[in-house]
């Protein structure tokens, strides 16, 4: 009996990864983040499937002291060849779609799906899929000045899922940029940057934000619901929440 029921535990696990897409995760911008998504990611696979399943990943991280030097100087199509290379290894380890844990490099998006033949899960778009699915059209975003300042975040979500963004002013994007460089990416969460944030997000409110977009996967270390007067949406969960659904398929499927 032991044994048989032992047999059929193997047999479900073996169905399980077999019909389990196999993540390739490009991480490392920061770990801080990254091992969040690997969390979130095993955390969400282990309540679908039960018992001690876990997600089949592939992971290449970054040193993000590089990463960092590169993106402040400038030299995205550096950083463009870098992410290529790692979305080409992935690939050639038998990953089925890639997930960036980063909203900042998704500026190099374009770059990344033409090196593969294997699909990116955008980090926009699970964002922007939740905010409509809200009734919502007017959000404010929190992220790095990259994030804040260029077009590739904001546009998409405009041009994709017909969303409204405003970015904090130029002072208050300089206090969001410099504690996510100088602080939650190395693991430093402060009560008095938590305080910060939040009169930021009041500001946004005020402007007319009916949502705020975590738009920088470190910043869920530091702000969460309770900080906010209107919904958040927490680009890292939903990122990784969508990974699990592309990995598994929609519940109940």
């Amino acid at each position: 009996m032991r044994r048989a029921a032992r047999a059929l535990r193997t047999d479900d696990a073996e169905r399980a990864m077999s019909e389990q897409a196999l993540i390739g995760l490009i991480g490392g911008m920061s770990w801080e983040s990254s091992a969040q998504y690997y969390r979130l990611i095993n955390e969400a696979v282990r309540a679908r499937l039960g018992g001690v399943a876990s997600a089949r990943t592939l992971m290449w991280s970054f040193d993000f002291a590089e990463i960092e030097s590169l993106q402040h100087a400038g030299r995205w199509p550096e950083l463009s060849r870098r992410l290529a290379d790692a979305a080409r290894a992935l690939e050639a380890g038998g990953a089925d779609f890639l997930v960036l844990c980063t909203n900042t490099m998704h500026r190099e998006a374009d770059e990344i799906e033409a090196a593969v033949h294997i699909p990116l899960l955008h980090i926009a778009d699970p964002t922007g899929e939740a905010i409509k699915a809200a009734g919502l059209s007017t959000v404010g975003l929190l992220g790095t000045a990259f994030t804040m300042e260029h077009d590739f975040y904001r546009g998409r979500l405009l041009k994709k899922h017909g969303l409204s963004v405003l970015t904090p002013d130029a002072d208050d994007r300089a206090i969001v940029h410099r504690i996510i460089y100088e602080e939650l990416v190395a693991g430093r969460v402060l009560d008095a940057s938590r305080e910060a944030y939040r009169a930021v997000i009041a500001r946004l409110v005020d402007r007319g934000a009916e949502a705020i977009i975590l738009g920088c996967t470190e910043i869920m270390l530091l702000v969460s619901q309770a900080d906010s007067p209107v919904p958040v949406f927490d680009t890292t969960t939903l990122h990784a929440m969508a990974a699990v659904e592309r990995a598994l398929g929609p519940p109940g499927a």
